[in-house]
């Protein structure tokens, strides 16, 4: 399989300014895979898991940088050489005292490539108590395999290139199209957990890809006897459980459960926050950039990791994938918001923070909503999904006629397309083209 990560990794390597660089995401997203593939590109690979050797911290006792690298060419009987060794600190959340000592290596030693990742890091981060090496460490944010990944680990390489080459003055054949609605369909199965796209790939066969994601969910929720000492694990197991029901309307916690108290749902989503299992898509004014300057905390829709765990989740009848013509029409077309939100989420540089926006209008009574506001060269460009090829558009009209945007964007099953409505560009793509987003719009504006 193919991660676009890779190149990220490959310029982190190059660059001169490099810092000793912390891979951030969810369990099961592919970040030891990703960093063994990257290694390929060194003569010696030094990997410790402090999870299954936490002796292995022993190593690191000297502040002394040389001695531990004295210390770990004898532990792994490897040698450590500038440019040819990379070091591998994984489920480094289980000795978090190595945090500290990044920074002596970025001052002592930056020459050495030394990268980090762990399981449920982010609580490592959030809570520590000690001293963290700010401006000496720098973060990779690795969210599920993308749609284009998706088609790579399947030899569709013809189908990725004629989406990077497109330009929204071109025309897509409607037997390509289909063809492309049809991967889109199946990856609403199969999902973006490299896992399940491997055990589909390696099968054929869809129950495969399902009994991959109830591995992963199972997974998630034995993580919770680890919370303990923060939260009643049976309440996370029940906000963990409603949640992709929830995907595409803004969350309200009497619909997780009417009985529970709106504080301790919050404590259990948090949790769920920083384990990267669901993300908040903040309500934001949309006056202008940043769109985070105008967030409100507690006005959020929930987002899912991802596609495939919310369909299995759900308990989606896969005889319905077989005989559907439109499986995004599945749960209200909140699958079609799923899909487009997690691809906007990590549409942008992997050390910057995922996050992403909607808008609804702040009136009583009103029911105007834009499902995704995104920010592209300085400008607002409010997001419309419709799971089929027809849908009103009275909120992005009304969000067009107070906000004054010059582009929006609409993703549906229809062929692309672009229309001059007065002072604005509506674009239309189809949702395969999602992860092509920025450049097209780019193309928009350039124009």
């Amino acid at each position: 399989m193919y991660r676009k990560a890779i190149n990220y990794l490959i310029e982190w390597r190059k660059r001169k300014s490099r810092r000793p660089l912390i891979i951030r995401g969810a369990r099961q997203i592919g970040k030891t895979w990703l960093v063994r593939e990257f290694a390929q590109q060194f003569d010696f690979l030094v990997e410790i898991n402090f999870d299954k050797h936490p002796e292995k911290v022993q190593l690191f006792k000297s502040r002394d940088i040389d001695k531990i690298i004295e210390l770990l060419q004898i532990d792994s009987d490897s040698d450590i050489s500038p440019g040819k060794t990379l070091l591998f600190f994984d489920e480094i959340q289980a000795a978090p005292e190595i945090l500290p000592l990044l920074r002596y290596f970025y001052e002592e030693r930056p020459d050495i490539h030394i990268v980090c990742a762990g399981s449920l890091l982010e609580f490592l981060l959030a809570e520590h108590d000690f001293s963290m090496p700010v401006g000496r460490i720098e973060y990779l944010h690795l969210g599920p395999m993308d749609f284009e990944e998706f088609l790579w680990a399947q030899g569709q390489d013809r189908l990725v290139k004629f989406l990077s080459t497109f330009s929204l003055a071109d025309s897509i054949p409607e037997s390509i199209h289909q063809n492309f609605l049809y991967y889109v369909k199946l990856f609403l199965v199969v999902g973006g957990m490299p896992a399940a796209i491997k055990r589909f790939c390696d099968s054929g066969e869809l129950t495969e890809a399902v009994r991959e994601h109830e591995i992963i969910l199972q997974t998630y929720e034995d993580d919770f006897g680890k919370y303990r000492k923060r939260i009643y694990p049976q309440r996370l197991r029940k906000v963990f459980r409603r949640l992709p029901s929830l995907v595409g309307g803004k969350l309200k916690y009497v619909n997780i459960d009417p009985k529970e108290r709106a504080r301790e749902l919050a404590d259990s989503l948090h949790l769920l926050e920083l384990a990267r299992i669901f993300y908040q898509v903040h309500h934001s004014a949309g006056n202008g950039i940043p769109l985070a300057a105008e967030a409100k905390e507690k006005d959020f829709k929930p987002l899912f990791l991802d596609a495939g765990l919310v369909s299995t989740s759900l308990g989606l009848n896969l005889v319905k994938f077989e005989v559907a013509d439109n499986l995004l029409m599945i749960n209200s077309g909140a699958m079609a918001e799923q899909f487009i939100g997690q691809h906007l989420l990590y549409d942008r540089p992997a050390y910057e923070k995922p996050q992403l926006f909607y808008w609804n209008r702040e009136k009583r009574g009103s029911s105007a909503e834009v499902d995704y506001l995104i920010a592209h060269e300085n400008q607002v460009v409010p997001v419309e999904i419709k799971a089929g090829t027809t849908g009103s558009l009275k909120s992005l009209q009304l969000f067009i006629a107070e906000k004054k945007v010059p582009v929006a964007l609409r993703f549906n099953t229809m062929q692309p397309s672009c229309l001059r409505q007065k002072t604005v560009m509506l674009i239309t793509l189809p949702l395969y083209l999602v992860g092509q987003t920025k450049r097209l719009l780019t193309e928009v504006f350039s124009s």
